[in-house]
């Protein structure tokens, strides 16, 4: 079998499509500490750099959220989960902090990821979709 010609590196961008831009922005800058990196008003776009990959953000009634039809429900998300790995994981301090924040979290366990197993928090956006904030391995 041959192999591509290329290697993957790392997970670029995810996009999601969102109901309330503002709110899942908040969310996600205020939060999970990701910073703006640009808006695309005239498309519904704001992109949000999350280390060295990039969150884009979507509004439902905007140009290019039109084109994914019906917006995610109670019985259809836009994804599973999207996981972001965390430096300095410190458990306690993390769910302090989501629950100043009133983040509804949701599973706390040991889980596998690209760097190998390790500590992982499942939590949900304003808008419903689990985001997995992934430690180091265990050593």
């Amino acid at each position: 079998m041959n192999k591509p010609p290329f290697r993957l590196e790392q997970l670029d961008h995810i996009v999601l499509r969102a109901y309330d831009l503002p709110l899942m922005q908040a969310f996600y800058c205020d939060v999970l500490g990701c910073t703006l990196e640009r808006r695309q008003d005239e498309i519904g776009l704001v992109q949000l750099r999350a280390g060295s990959s990039l969150i884009d953000l979507v509004s439902i009634e905007g140009k290019l959220g039109r084109h994914g039809g019906k917006g995610p429900g109670t019985e259809g998300h836009n994804m599973d989960h999207l996981c972001l790995s965390v430096a300095g994981y410190d458990e306690a301090a993390i769910l302090a902090h989501l629950k100043a924040h009133g983040v509804r979290v949701g599973e706390i366990g040991s889980r596998y990821g690209a760097k190998g197993e390790g500590p992982s928090i499942y939590l949900f956006d304003p808008q419903g979709n689990m985001v997995e904030l992934k430690g180091p391995p265990a050593t």
